[in-house]
């Protein structure tokens, strides 16, 4: 099958590698379409942190938003999930340490993470291997795009829980990208009041045209506003600080854009303030809840995908190329069968 394969820093090519084979507990899956995140770019640019730190190593294969259809299954696996259509966990703990047992997978010390750590290859492939018990159905409400955008979503939604807000509650977003958005589509359904802060033209001004009317760069950012909670869902590295110094007392600040290198706070400040800080490391305990929330329509995000490529386009989006056509929005999916 064909696959794609960074094999080193800004190196990349379409390789024709076996396809996988369903073990016990796994199925194999025939993929429809993967989303490009940011942490496949930091793979790319060899910045990523695993990197550094030895849980990921080149060649490597990426993919850990996706959707598709289950076309065989391993032993012990119910004949059943052959022709659903799914998407699945990005984190597989190792199921028998402290952690797992108790429901933490996700921050398993042994995990492997589709596309990321320890070598477990991602979906931008013709097909994918994945355990059953890592894999969530997807109502025929929820489409293809709709599909590759649940793995976001669950990052955003675990973030709006993380805020506690209420409706009519005011949220300040740091970052209008994919993940900043659909925490803004996903907290504005709950019917909280959402301003969000960027800083290129062009970023503002489609946060506008997706409604939202209190859209700001640091500059022009009303000062007169309480802000029950805070998202920073930016890779600033100077925004977590600036979050907490937003945030009125006894709110909550959440901490889910992840910068390349350190974000200092001051824990005086989280103190003085009474301030919650959450931290969210992946969509696992959100995935269930974003199907819902999409499949019923409260949140419909696909405006946010401005264009859909093939596998030999991977190589030039993650070097930053838009490709021709392609609307404003700031997430694009891959079709390994185009």
């Amino acid at each position: 099958m064909r696959a794609f394969v960074l094999t080193g820093p800004r190196e990349s090519e379409v390789q024709d590698v076996a396809p996988p084979v369903a073990a016990p507990g796994q199925v194999v899956i025939d993929v429809q379409r993967v989303g490009v995140c940011g942490t496949d770019v930091e793979f790319f640019t060899g910045e990523m942190q695993y990197l550094h730190e030895g849980f990921a190593e080149y060649p490597l294969r990426l993919g850990h938003e996706w959707m598709g259809t289950v076309a065989s299954v391993g032993d012990g696996v119910d004949s059943g999930w052959i022709g659903r259509r799914v998407t699945g966990d990005t984190m597989l703990g190792c199921g028998v340490c402290r952690r797992c047992l108790r429901g933490n997978q996700h921050v398993c010390e042994f995990r492997f993470e589709v596309g990321i750590r320890g070598g477990f290859a991602g979906a931008l492939a013709e097909q994918l291997a994945m355990p059953v018990t890592a894999l969530h159905a997807l109502p025929d409400a929820v489409d293809d795009e709709l599909g590759a955008l649940v793995e976001p979503g669950g990052n955003a939604l675990r973030s709006v829980r993380g805020a506690n807000l209420a409706a009519g509650d005011r949220l300040l977003v740091l970052g209008p990208g994919t993940i900043g958005l659909l925490v803004a589509l996903i907290a504005r359904a709950q019917g909280v009041e959402v301003h969000l802060v960027g800083r290129s033209a062009r970023s503002l001004e489609y946060a506008r045209g997706l409604g939202f009317h209190g859209v700001w760069d640091e500059e022009t950012l009303p000062h007169d506003l309480p802000w029950d909670a805070v998202i920073d869902c930016s890779n600033a590295p100077t925004l977590p600080a600036r979050a907490l110094e937003f945030v009125e007392p006894a709110g909550r600040v959440v901490y889910v854009g992840l910068a390349g290198s350190p974000s200092l706070i001051d824990t005086r400040s989280l103190a003085l303030k009474d301030v919650t800080a959450v931290g969210v490391l992946s969509a696992s305990p959100g995935l269930a809840g974003t199907i819902e929330l999409y499949a019923s329509g409260a949140v419909d995000p696909r405006r946010l995908v401005a264009a859909t490529v093939g596998l030999d386009e991977v190589g030039a989006v993650l070097a930053g190329h838009r490709p021709d056509g392609a609307g404003l929005g700031p997430k694009l999916h891959v079709d390994p069968r185009i």
